[in-house]
């Protein structure tokens, strides 16, 4: 909508990647604020409302625990007001394992904001994930970095949010490895381990969902046929229902036993179905490192 305000508010666990997501987002145009109190949020939107012109109309606004408590309980109210203003709101929400953020820590040597000399850093973590609790129940794309470089941080930012138009359904379609965990932002989780494995075939065990050979195997098969009508039937029956409830993304896994084969063609083939009549749609493959983010 002309002359609609975008308002992205980064949040999450200290060491997860905020810093590199507001950093990324200033690049895109976006006036960025960092460790906003949560009570100074209209005020914010409003000097930027002010500027008129050709000044931007994105602001991306840093909210982490240090907020008083009952500003951030009081923050979904405060974004209904501003969407009923005309101002697009995004909650995005960062995290990582312990063992991830206590290894960052470790290797940055800075300090946790909610430590002290009494307090040790597993504990700080702890209790910043109870103060924001509420914060990442009401995010609208949370996301995991504890097995993401800051630049494959950067292309999610990139890809997912600066790409998403107002009001529009981002949907990211990830495969992975069962034996690797579950990808903690998932919205949808699709097993399809019961598929026909071209690993166990020799010549294709060198391959991936990406190669041709593979597909031909895969698409050769009656039940990886079947498993792929029915996702995507149920998927083209639901997504209409996330764009009615104005929901901005939607995470689809796909998983298989090392995310290398089964789960990335069925993926890609779902994606490129689903493009027929829906963008963006993005793809990202966890268990094949030099594919983790593709936009088409």
């Amino acid at each position: 909508m002309p002359g609609e305000l975008r308002l992205i508010i980064v949040s999450g666990l200290s060491g997860s990647g905020k810093s590199v997501a507001l950093h990324v987002l200033e690049d895109l145009g976006y006036y960025c604020i960092d460790n906003l109190p949560a009570g100074l949020l209209l005020a914010a939107v409003e000097e930027v409302r002010r500027y008129g012109g050709n000044s931007p109309r994105h602001l991306a606004v840093g909210l982490d625990a240090r907020n008083r408590a009952e500003n951030l309980d009081a923050l979904p109210d405060l974004l209904h007001e501003l969407r009923e203003q005309n101002v697009s709101t995004d909650i995005i929400f960062l995290h990582a394992t312990d063992e991830i953020l206590l290894k960052r820590y470790g290797e940055s040597r800075r300090r946790h904001p909610l430590a002290d000399k009494s307090t040790q850093l597993r504990t700080a973590i702890e209790a910043e994930r109870a103060v924001l609790s509420n914060m990442q129940l009401s995010a609208d794309l949370i996301i995991d970095t504890s097995q993401s470089s800051i630049y494959e941080l950067a292309d999610i930012i990139r890809s997912r949010i600066d790409r998403r138009e107002s009001e529009s359904l981002s949907i990211l379609i990830e495969s992975f490895g069962f034996k690797y965990g579950i990808p903690a932002d998932a919205d949808f989780v699709f097993d399809v381990r019961s598929l026909p494995n071209p690993y166990w075939t020799v010549k294709l065990r060198g391959h991936t969902g990406l190669d041709d050979e593979v597909q031909q195997f895969l698409d050769g098969q009656e039940t990886f046929v079947e498993m792929f009508e029915d996702i995507l039937r149920f998927l083209r029956r639901w997504v209409p229902h996330y764009e009615s409830a104005k929901r901005g993304y939607l995470t689809v896994a796909i998983g298989c036993t090392g995310g290398q084969h089964r789960s990335v063609y069925m993926t890609e083939k779902l994606a490129a179905a689903l493009r027929e009549y829906h963008e963006p749609i993005l793809t990202r493959h966890n268990g094949l490192p030099e594919h983790r983010l593709h936009p088409e």
